[in-house]
């Protein structure tokens, strides 16, 4: 494989440091320029980060002494250089959108952590394990776009990612017909840590602006179809959530209730999630677990301290199968949310679309 050069669009937000400390030593992307805010345009990155960095390791050295470019002044000068780009900035969703779709037409593929592109029609929303297929409507965004190299593709909202993947493999062979979800998020969610967010210690908020509505039609995109220039959002399965901000550095945990067109057995639903590989496994990603699903089989597991670091965070953790007595059946899922459910969860699509020729 290649050596790609890549850059970082909003690199000194918490999303952000998620990716610098990732692709550090990442065997395929070479990171070279650094983009912010023009507060932090002209400053070294050791500059602009300063008192902001929230990270458990340090800033890499490789990197202290970037200068940083301005995110909207410097488009053309970000993208002369780079293969492509991470985008994860904190803006209004229509300047997200108007933001991204610029640097797609300088000919520069975007690689998205933010949710304003979910629903434009021809962007693909994907996670490698569940819809790699997704990624074909590219094609038919650069035909709209008028582009050759230049496209958008983003991940996933983070919470789904903890839940959405135990429920994608049994959809086939069963059919998942209704599904309620309460999940509990970190928040490293809202990009924030104790130290800035002190009011979350020892509290629980019952809100999450906008979370429910993505934690219920998201999903629809992810099990959707391509038909013609588009991704047809699938009508089923019907999700209802509710979303629970908790005091917990970095982790979101889901509560799951599902009914089923055909019941399976637990037996059956453990089997399936044990061997369930996706394309990320089977094309050897760099940053693939090379087990996705896991099932712990003690009745007080997963935990976010033990499990969401498994497999460098790019795991999902399943637990705690069991019947109950309004749907078929109830279990808990786990999953890094800045790792699977953000930076991580990006980089491992780039390297999808990088081994699927995207990026040449």
């Amino acid at each position: 494989m290649k050596k790609y050069k890549v850059g970082i669009v909003g690199a000194t937000g918490m999303v952000g440091q998620r990716f610098m400390t990732l692709l550090e030593n990442h065997p395929w992307f070479d990171l070279v320029v650094l983009a912010a805010s023009s507060r932090s345009a002209g400053k070294t990155y050791e500059e602009a980060i300063s008192g902001k960095w929230c990270m458990d390791k340090p800033v890499p050295e490789k990197y202290k002494n970037l200068v940083v470019k301005d995110a909207e002044a410097d488009i053309k000068e970000i993208c002369d250089a780079v293969d492509f780009i991470f985008c994860a900035v904190n803006m209004k969703k229509d300047e997200i959108k108007a933001l991204e779709e610029k640097y797609a037409k300088y000919e520069c593929p975007v690689v998205s952590n933010n949710s304003a592109n979910r629903f434009t029609d021809d962007v693909p929303m994907v996670v490698p394990e569940l819809n790699a297929e997704h990624i074909d409507i590219i094609p038919a965004q650069r035909k709209r776009l008028g582009t050759k190299r230049g496209f958008i593709a983003v991940k996933s909202n983070c919470s789904l990612q903890s839940y959405v993947p135990a429920l994608f493999p049994l959809h086939e062979k069963f059919g998942v017909k209704d599904v309620l979800v309460c999940t509990y998020q970190a928040i490293s969610g809202a990009g924030k840590t104790f130290e800035r967010w002190p009011e979350m210690i020892d509290n629980v908020i019952p809100y999450i602006g906008g979370e429910e509505e993505k934690s219920e039609r998201e999903p629809l995109k992810l099990w959707g179809k391509i038909e013609g220039d588009k991704i047809a959002l699938n009508d089923k399965p019907n999700f209802t959530a509710q979303c629970i901000r908790v005091p917990v550095s970095n982790g979101h945990l889901g509560a799951v209730f599902v009914n089923f067109d055909k019941k399976p057995s637990k037996e059956e639903m453990i089997e399936i999630w044990n061997n369930f590989r996706g394309t990320a496994q089977e094309l050897e990603l760099p940053s693939a677990p090379k087990q996705f699903l896991n099932y712990f089989t003690e009745p007080d597991r997963p935990q976010i301290k033990s499990e969401r670091e498994l497999e460098n965070g790019m795991a999902v953790s399943i637990g705690r199968l069991r019947e109950d007595t309004q749907y078929d059946y109830k279990f808990v899922c786990l999953s890094h949310n800045t790792l699977r459910g953000a930076a991580g969860g990006a980089v491992l699509l780039a390297e999808l679309l990088a081994a699927k020729g995207y990026m040449d």
